[in-house]
C-alpha cells in the first residue's frame, strides 16, 4: 500500500517543466498599482445574457436550511472577453539529448501562451511561464487576429516559474492594437472550493481553446521535479500541454490563477494546478520594470568567473542549506575575484531575478554584456547560520572564466 502511494506521489510532476519542452504558456493580469504600466484598456463586464444559469434549492435533510446551487452552462461571453488578452508564444530552441552515440543537439519548436498585462511608453508587456522562455532563441508572439511579432525577455523568476516578455509597440499594427487589451485581475485570495472556473490556453500549440471546471482545492502543496515545493489552486478543468501556464478565470472573466502543472499519471484524472494570481503579481510587478534584453554575441557576453554546483530541494533539506547555486571556486582572473563574493556562498538571485540552477544562471548571462554591473543576492554562512546579503559585480569577458 505504501509503495503504491509513493508511486502516485512520484506521478505528480512539475508540468511547467515537463510541458515546457513541448508547449506551455501563461496568462497573468494587470496590477492597477504597478508604476511600470502607463496605459491600460478597460475591459467590458460580461453581459449577463451570455451565461445560461440554472439554480435550484436543495433539501438539506432537515438541517434547518437550503443550499442554492448555480451552474453556468454557457461561458462563451467569458471566453470572448478574455481572448483579446491572450497570445500564443512560439520559440525555437536548441535541445541537447544523450544518445547511444553521445550527446546530440537539435532544434525544436515549442508553443505556449501568454497574456497582456499592460504597456509602458515603448512596449506591450506580456506575462508567461519561465519555462516557456528559458533558453529562447527566436521568440514570436501571435495575437488574437493572427498577427505575429518578435518578442524579447524582460524579466524571469525561476523559483516561481514566471516571466515577463515585451513586444515593441511600434512593431504592432494599429489594427491589431485596436483588437487587443490587458487582462482583468481577480482576487485569488477570495476563492472558495467548488467555485466554477474557466481555463484558456494554447493547447497542443493548435490555438486557443477553453475548458470548464471547478476549484477542487486551495493551497495545495505540490513538489516539482527538482523537489521544490509550490502552492497551487487545484482544479479539474482540463490542463493540457500548451495551456499549461494559461489562464484560470472566474465567472466574471477575471484572472484568478496561472495554470502551471498537472498530475501526469494514468492512475488519476482531472488534477490540474494553477499559481494563485495574487501571489503571481507580487513577482510579475517588479519583472515589468526590468530592462528588456536580447542575447548578445559570445565575444561580448559577460562572465562571472566562478565554478558552482546546484543545491536542489533534496540537498537543501538534507544539509540544511538554501536552494541555489553553491560557489565552490572563484577563478583568480575572473570578475568575481575582484568582488565581495566568497567561495561557499550560495547564489539565489541574479540582478533581482531568482535562480535555482547553474544552467539558469548561465542562460541569464547570455543577455548581459561584459562590463555590465549586476547585483547578486547570496546566502553566506556566518556563525553557523546562512544570512542574506548583496554583492555587486562588474562582469568580465570570456577569457576571465574557465
Amino acid at each position: 500500500m505504501m509503495k503504491n502511494l509513493a508511486k502516485k506521489a512520484a506521478g505528480i510532476t512539475a508540468a511547467a517543466l515537463l510541458f515546457g519542452t513541448v508547449s506551455g504558456g501563461v496568462m497573468a493580469g494587470l496590477n492597477a498599482w504597478s508604476s511600470s504600466v502607463l496605459e491600460v484598456k478597460e475591459s467590458r463586464a460580461v453581459p449577463q445574457k451570455t451565461a445560461a444559469v440554472s439554480a435550484q434549492n436543495t433539501d438539506t435533510g432537515g438541517m434547518g436550511g437550503t443550499i442554492q446551487t448555480i451552474g453556468v452552462t454557457d461561458v462563451s461571453g467569458i471566453v470572448e472577453q478574455a481572448m483579446p488578452s491572450v497570445v500564443a508564444i512560439t520559440d525555437k530552441m536548441t535541445v541537447e539529448q544523450m544518445t547511444f552515440f553521445g550527446p546530440q543537439s537539435y532544434e525544436a519548436e515549442s508553443s505556449g501562451s501568454g497574456i497582456i498585462i499592460g504597456e509602458n511608453d515603448k512596449e506591450l508587456l506580456i506575462a508567461t511561464n519561465n519555462h516557456v522562455v528559458d533558453g529562447a532563441q527566436n521568440m514570436t508572439v501571435t495575437f488574437v487576429d493572427e498577427t505575429s511579432v518578435e518578442a524579447a525577455i524582460k524579466g524571469t523568476d525561476a523559483a516561481s516559474d514566471l516571466a515577463v516578455i515585451a513586444v515593441p509597440l511600434d512593431k504592432i499594427p494599429s489594427d491589431t492594437m485596436s483588437r487587443i487589451k490587458a487582462a482583468n485581475i481577480g482576487d485569488s485570495d477570495s476563492l472558495k472550493v467548488g467555485q466554477q472556473v474557466v481555463a484558456i490556453g494554447n493547447a497542443l500549440g493548435e490555438g486557443q481553446s477553453a475548458t470548464v471546471g471547478y476549484v477542487s482545492a486551495l493551497d495545495r502543496k505540490v513538489k516539482g521535479e527538482d523537489g521544490t515545493e509550490h502552492t497551487f489552486i487545484q482544479t479539474d478543468a482540463a490542463i493540457n500541454p500548451g495551456n499549461s501556464g494559461g489562464a484560470l478565470l472566474d465567472l466574471g472573466g477575471n484572472l484568478i490563477g496561472i495554470n502551471a502543472a498537472k498530475t501526469a499519471s494514468t492512475e488519476v484524472e482531472g488534477m490540474g494546478y494553477a499559481i494563485p494570481i495574487s501571489k503571481a503579481m507580487e513577482i510579475l510587478d517588479p519583472l515589468m520594470t526590468k530592462q528588456t534584453r536580447v542575447k548578445v554575441d559570445d565575444e561580448k557576453r559577460g562572465w562571472l568567473g566562478i565554478e558552482g554546483t546546484n543545491i536542489d530541494a533534496q540537498a537543501s533539506q538534507a544539509y540544511d542549506m538554501p536552494v541555489g547555486i553553491f560557489v565552490y571556486k572563484i577563478l583568480d582572473d575572473g570578475a568575481a575575484a575582484g568582488s565581495d563574493l566568497r567561495e561557499k556562498d550560495i547564489i539565489t538571485k541574479f540582478d533581482g531575478q531568482s535562480v535555482t540552477t547553474l544552467g539558469q544562471l548561465q542562460n541569464m548571462l547570455t543577455y548581459y554584456e561584459k562590463g555590465s554591473k549586476v547585483t547578486l543576492t547570496v546566502q553566506s554562512l556566518a556563525d553557523g547560520k546562512y544570512q542574506e546579503r548583496e554583492v555587486e559585480i562588474t562582469l568580465g569577458g570570456q577569457q576571465n572564466s574557465n
